[in-house]
C-alpha cells in the first residue's frame, strides 16, 4: 500500500508540478505528499523529481518513469470501473457441480435464470462425484446429505422423497408387497454410490423389519436404475421428482410407502472464505426462491 501511495503521489505531483496542487487532489497534506515521493526516490534510488523555489520538474528518468506509472495507474482505475460495472450486473462464468439426476430439477427452470441474466455462463458439470469445491475452483456445488466439508456454507434448495418403486408388469408376476417382510423372495434393484461404494440403503422407518432382498442388479447411475425399474425386473428406490411422471401415467408403482421415511434434501454449497460474488448471488437466490417452499415431495399414490 505504501508503494502505491508513493506511485499516486509521484504522479499527481508530475501532473500538477506541485506538492500543494498535488495534496490537494489526493486529500493530504503538501509535507505528507513530498515524504512519499522522497520515500520512493529513497528506494528506487534515483531522483525523480527537480525541486526548485519555484516549480517542480521531472528529471528525465522521472519522466521515463512517469510514462509507465501512468499506464499502471489507468490499468487500476480500469481494474475498479470493470469490478464496479460487475456488481451492477452479474456476468462472467458460472461453476456448477451437481448430480446427474438433477438435470430433471434444473434444466426446466434455467432458461427463466438465463433470460433473467444474460451475462452469465453457465458451466454445468452432472456428475455423482464428491468434488473438493474449494480446490477444483467451483462456485456452487449441489449435494443432498450431510455437509462434508465445514468451511462451505450451505443453504437447503430442494426438498424430496425416495420412494420404492416397481412396475405394474413385475408386481403383476410378483405380488404386490403390503409388509416388508413381504419383500422376501423378491427381486431388488440396487444403486451403489461412486465415491464410497456403498449401496443405497432403503430407508423402511426405524423399527421395520429389514428384510433381505435378492439383489437383481446394482448400478451406480439413478437413470439406469429407473430404466431396469420400468423394465420390470424387480423393486429399486428412486428419488420422488426421478419417478413422478412415471408414477403419473402409471408405468411405476409406489410399494410399502407407509413403512417408508426416505425424506432427504438437496443443499447449495460455496466457500464460506469466499466474498459471495454476484454471479454466484443471483443464481442462489433464483434456485432458493425457485424451489424452497414452492415444492413439496411428491405424495405417493395409492398403489392400488
Amino acid at each position: 500500500m505504501d508503494r502505491l501511495n508513493g506511485l499516486l503521489a509521484f504522479a499527481r505531483t508530475a501532473e500538477f508540478g506541485s506538492f500543494i496542487a498535488a495534496g490537494r487532489a489526493l486529500g493530504i497534506s503538501a509535507s505528507a505528499v513530498g515524504k512519499s515521493v522522497a520515500r520512493l526516490e529513497q528506494e528506487l534510488g534515483v531522483r525523480l523529481l527537480q525541486r526548485s523555489t519555484r516549480r517542480i520538474g521531472l528529471t528525465e528518468e522521472g519522466a521515463l518513469f512517469n510514462e509507465r506509472v501512468r499506464r499502471i495507474l489507468d490499468d487500476i482505475d480500469d481494474a475498479e470501473a470493470m469490478l464496479s460495472r460487475t456488481r451492477e450486473a452479474p456476468r462472467g462464468r458460472l461453476r456448477v457441480s451437481t448430480p446427474i439426476v438433477t438435470y430433471h430439477l434444473l434444466l426446466p427452470v434455467l432458461s427463466q435464470f438465463m433470460a433473467l441474466y444474460p451475462e452469465i455462463e453457465l458451466d454445468l458439470d452432472f456428475n455423482d462425484r464428491i468434488v473438493d469445491v474449494i480446490e477444483e475452483g467451483i462456485d456452487v456445488a449441489i449435494r443432498s446429505g450431510e455437509l462434508p466439508d465445514s468451511r462451505l456454507v450451505a443453504r437447503p434448495v430442494v426438498a424430496f422423497r425416495m420412494l420404492l418403486c416397481a412396475a405394474p408388469s413385475y408386481l403383476d408376476r410378483h405380488g404386490t408387497p403390503g409388509m416388508p417382510a413381504d419383500l422376501v423372495g423378491h427381486f431388488g434393484i440396487n444403486f451403489r454410490y461412486l465415491n464410497s461404494g456403498r449401496l443405497l440403503d432403503w430407508p423402511f422407518i426405524t423399527g421395520s423389519t429389514q428384510p433381505e432382498i435378492r439383489s437383481m442388479l446394482t448400478c451406480n447411475n439413478m437413470e439406469a436404475l429407473k430404466g431396469a425399474t420400468l423394465a420390470g425386473l424387480g423393486i429399486a428406490c428412486m428419488p420422488d421428482f426421478l419417478v413422478r411422471e412415471a408414477l403419473d401415467d402409471g408405468r411405476l408403482r409406489v410399494v410399502l410407502d407407509d413403512h417408508v421415511d426416505g425424506r432427504g434434501q438437496f443443499r447449495m454449497l460455496w466457500p464460506s472464505n469466499r466474498h459471495l460474488s454476484p454471479k454466484v448471488r443471483v443464481f442462489v437466490d433464483f434456485l432458493s426462491e425457485r424451489f424452497s417452499g414452492a415444492r413439496q415431495p411428491v405424495a405417493a399414490p395409492n398403489p392400488g
